[in-house]
């Protein structure tokens, strides 16, 4: 990975919608980032639970939550169980940390990662999230032999409120591997910066 900044036109947004969610796009803010691997949700059962909930108060949280549990499950080919594949993507994760961004916490699970990221002046979250992707679905395919689509376009971000939503925050990052039952301390599990 290149340590050249790229002229990729993208500026820094603010707040904007892809269609369905409020999103910041901001340098120097807290986010907490959730992307997965293509076949771990599929689109139907998000469209399910959409209708399912479209009634009921406070159907994004209730989403997120059915999200979560769902992949917490292990759906998909949890390719990322793979100690190579997880690996690559924690490499990709620390190569710009204190340079791009900085990180506060982040989990390699087997279908999806979580980061709490605050992009550097210059940067925006799209851009580091495009890039952690792409360097990632690349040397895993090369890897594995595959040449399909490894990440879901999208991802799901969060701005941090405050300094106890971001302790919240790092201990559900850090908690992950324990509450979907890989590990029974959140130290144990290999691709987490709660093992530091």
């Amino acid at each position: 990975m290149s340590d050249t900044k790229r002229n990729t036109g993208n500026e820094v947004r603010g707040w904007f919608s892809r269609g369905y969610l409020p999103h910041l796009d901001a340098p120097e803010v807290w986010q907490f980032v959730t992307f997965r691997l293509a076949d771990a949700l599929p689109k139907l059962v998000v469209d399910r639970w959409k209708r399912e909930l479209e009634e009921e108060p406070e159907t994004d949280r209730r989403l997120v939550r059915l999200v979560d549990r769902y992949l917490d499950e292990g759906h998909g080919s949890c390719l990322l169980g793979d100690p190579d594949s997880a690996v690559i993507v924690e490499g990709a994760l620390l190569h710009f940390d204190g340079q791009r961004y900085d990180l506060a916490a982040w989990v390699v699970m087997p279908n999806h990662v979580h980061v709490l990221v605050r992009p550097r002046e210059g940067w925006t979250l799209g851009e580091l999230i495009g890039s952690w992707k792409r360097f990632s679905a690349t040397r895993i395919n090369r890897m594995s032999g595959g040449n399909g689509r490894l990440w879901q376009v999208a991802y799901f971000d969060r701005f941090i409120r405050d300094r106890e939503h971001m302790n919240r925050t790092v201990a559900y990052i850090h908690e992950n591997p324990v509450r979907a039952g890989l590990v029974t301390a959140a130290e144990e599990w290999d691709f987490s910066s709660a093992r530091a």
